[in-house]
């Protein structure tokens, strides 16, 4: 590990002679990245030590520079500011702290703490800014929350820029185009931070960050969250919403929910659906603006008189997790049994209570009258046996403006309310405490899922408290229909499973019926809407009521619903503000796997090329290639990948490269054709050998390419496996191509080789 060095350079002016003593340059380096400040121009520049490219210039810090500690510090008139390095990382860091010379107490709603311009060695209309706002160019982002990229489409080099720490303030970054150069404006709304006479207060910390591929930037820019906040995401679900089906939706009731639970248990879980989550209008409480908010209690004229435990047994007594939807960080101050709780509710500057669009009265998490009851329903949920806590309107709790849908930055006058109970606590600490408590009375093993962001982006805060996040509004909230999730998910792709698991919402695969307004959809879009959520691995949501879907669409939810930890990448992610390509790659295992998923949301027909090396795919002469909806293999590939998508539909290919003896290149489990299912695949001497996981019941496919020169002598199952009754049959095949057929009435790993000799 080469360590942070730092040195003092007297400039040399033109002409040669010397510079004044005071005009000096500091620097600091590390491996990949020198930061120098410029005492004359009262800034500092980073450079990337590889190519010599100035990539972030012009970083106005006015004060008095020194370097202590491997870092660079700027004394200035109301704080400092420190420029950081880390052992071999390729970001700097920058913080600023904030000092109160005063004599008494200060307030700040939102401060700039650094402004700097992005130099790519291209003209800024070549450049594209991806943040929370979708892809624009640099002078059309609104602004975006948490993180923005500056790349270059072409060659995807870019500047990543993101917010890591997000504990007191809601961190926001700008784009503009000045003087032909890029502009990015760091911002951290606070909403009330307040700091006390000749006290200082240590703001949130900034990364920067020039990479070939900015993909990888905004991944190792997730890694550095992750490890701010030791996240360790609990394990992800696929979850039954009841909310959008066109039968029992809502919150459903007890008779149809046992009976869900009844026939997931039978016919889904073992292909992965493990938790049913019962929706809005099981709580008790009046109407006011927005939901019921009696979330102590179960209705007792509503769909679950009998209360929530009894249902979540019988939930549990089918192996199934129950989860219950509930909004922990609102209530209405006009119901009854607030009438002499007024002081629970956060008060807006006029002094009325702070109420909200549809989320209702914020409560004021400082109060410890408001903990006490937030603990104990977290509790009582958690004895009633709901391990799965859907959290809805999470906004309410930082006390700000429902904006829904938000994506880019939207003033929403953030810090328009009177101090909190606790004055001294900003408006994003208050939220995550009251998230932190939340953790501390349901206990470790209850999985938290964020709902979201779309209301207002200030949710983002959450990083490190919920273990999911919705990172998009309702279902077609957006009138884009099935995209409205992936639209978001493919945007922010980089955090799922490092910060959270992003939940796009349920893909719709009814053929028929109409729950909360959703439209049923074709074969296709069902087959695409499902296909995206689990190529591209993120959290896998149904809401169509199971029990009489018909079978062709049960298959569908069969080959999707299980998650892959894989590698997913939006290929396209620069080019197109909706990807309409990803490449998936697993390298854990004795063979790299690939599967490219080409999605088409549009009307009319797609037409997707890239080199293979765009793509990502390891350089071959030749690649195999299957495509699992049309169960057919495509014709082998080298250099290039080509591929027609038809209107609202998509295709998911298997890849392997040629070895010149025979591979397996898809199986029938799971759209991400073995990445799932298969390990231990082995050549040896005329023997192809893997072990499948398969599921009991399910007949079970493999698809062998590169026979050409190969003949099939046998194919078998190991001794324990036929004594367990599995069976293995040589299948009609293409050319070129060897079908097999596994067939087992339980689950389990079946060893299984295919003997072969030349021809």
């Amino acid at each position: 590990m080469t360590p942070v060095r730092f040195t003092l350079m007297a400039l040399v002016l033109l002409g040669g002679a010397a510079a004044s003593p005071h005009a000096a340059t500091l620097e600091i380096t590390n491996q990949k990245l020198a930061v120098r400040y410029d005492d004359a121009a009262r800034s500092f520049s980073v450079t990337d030590r590889a190519t010599g490219l100035s990539f972030l210039t012009d970083a106005k810090l006015e004060g008095t520079a020194k370097v202590t500690e491997g870092s660079l510090v700027v004394t200035q008139a109301d704080g400092s500011t420190t420029v950081a390095l880390r052992e071999e990382l390729p970001f700097v860091f920058v913080t600023r702290e904030l000092t109160n010379a005063g004599s008494t107490e200060t307030e700040t709603r939102s401060i700039v703490p650094l402004s700097f311009a992005i130099d790519l060695a291209k003209a800024a209309p070549e450049l594209r800014t991806l943040g929370s706002a979708g892809l624009t160019p640099p002078d059309k982002n609104p602004g975006s929350y948490l993180f923005l990229t500056c790349a270059d489409p072409a060659t995807r080099r870019g500047v990543v820029t993101g917010w890591v720490t997000q504990d007191r303030a809601s961190g926001v970054l700008f784009s503009e185009v000045k003087d032909g150069r890029v502009n990015i404006k760091a911002q951290l709304d606070y909403g009330h931070l307040r700091i006390p006479a000749g006290q200082s207060a240590t703001l949130e910390a900034l990364a920067i960050g020039l990479f070939d591929d900015a993909r990888l930037g905004e991944e190792q820019y997730a890694d550095l969250i992750k490890k701010q906040y030791d996240i360790r995401l609990r394990p992800m679900p696929t979850v039954y919403c009841s909310w959008y089906a066109e039968k029992n939706g809502m919150a459903g009731d007890e008779k149809s929910t046992v009976e869900l639970a009844q026939f997931v248990a039978k016919e889904l879980k073992p292909f992965g659906l493990g938790v049913i989550q019962i929706d809005d209008e099981w709580q008790d409480g009046g109407k006011f603006n927005g939901p019921r908010r009696g979330f102590e209690r179960a209705r007792p004229d509503g769909p679950y008189p009998h209360g929530m435990a009894p249902v979540a047994a019988a939930v549990d007594q089918a192996g199934l997790t129950f989860g219950l939807w509930w909004l922990p960080f609102a209530r209405n101050h006009q119901a009854p049994e607030y009438k002499d709780r007024q002081d629970w509710f956060v008060k807006r500057e006029n002094g009325k209570p702070y109420e909200t669009d549809w989320g209702g009265t914020c409560l004021d998490l400082t109060h410890p009258d408001v903990q006490a009851q937030l603990a104990d329903i977290a509790r009582a949920y958690r004895s009633w046996g709901v391990k799965y806590y859907k959290m809805d309107g999470l906004w309410t709790g930082a006390a700000c403006e429902q904006i829904y849908v938000n994506d880019g930055y939207k003033d929403d006058h953030f810090g328009n309310n009177q101090p909190f109970h606790d004055p001294a606590v900003t408006n994003i600490e208050a939220f995550r405490s009251g998230l932190k408590l939340l953790r501390r009375s349901a206990g470790d093993d209850v999985f938290f899922s964020g709902c979201c962001v779309a209301q207002n982006m200030r949710e983002l805060c959450a990083v490190g408290l919920v273990d999911s996040m919705r990172i998009g509004p309702d279902y077609n909230a957006d009138g884009v229909g099935i995209k409205t999730g992936p639209l978001r998910g493919s945007r922010l792709y980089f955090l799922n499973g490092r910060v959270w698991w992003n939940d796009p919402d349920p893909p719709i695969v009814r053929p028929s019926g109409s729950g909360m307004g959703i439209k049923p959809v074709s074969l296709d879009e069902a087959r695409l809407g499902a296909s995206w959520v689990s190529v591209v691995g993120q959290l896998f949501l149904v809401s169509d009521w199971l029990p009489e879907l018909p079978a062709e669409r049960i298959e569908v939810l069969k080959r999707t619903m299980s998650h892959h930890d894989a590698t997913a990448r939006p290929v396209d992610y620069f080019d197109n503000a909706m990807p309409t390509t990803w490449l998936v790659t697993a390298t854990n295992d004795t063979v790299r796997r690939d599967v490219v998923g080409v999605f088409n949301w549009e009307a009319s027909e797609l037409k997707a090329g890239y080199a293979s090396s765009r793509l990502g795919l390891a350089p071959a002469p030749r690649h195999f290639a299957f495509d699992f909806w049309a169960n057919a293999p495509l014709p082998d590939f080298g250099d290039n990948f080509d591929c027609t998508v038809s209107a609202k539909s998509c295709r998911v290919v298997a890849v392997r490269a040629d070895e010149g003896h025979p591979v397996l290149v898809s199986t029938s489990r799971h759209v991400t054709q073995g990445i799932i299912d298969v390990t231990d695949e082995k050549w040896n001497d005329g023997c192809l050998s893997a072990t499948s996981k398969v599921v009991g019941g399910d007949p079970y496919e493999l698809r062998i390419a590169g026979m050409e020169r190969w003949k099939c002598v046998s194919a078998a199952v190991s001794a324990e496996d036929q004594g367990a009754g599995v069976t293995i049959e040589v299948l009609p095949s293409e050319p070129g191509w060897l079908r097999l057929k596994i067939h087992s009435a339980t689950a389990r790993a079946v060893n299984w080789r295919l003997n072969c000799k030349t021809v």
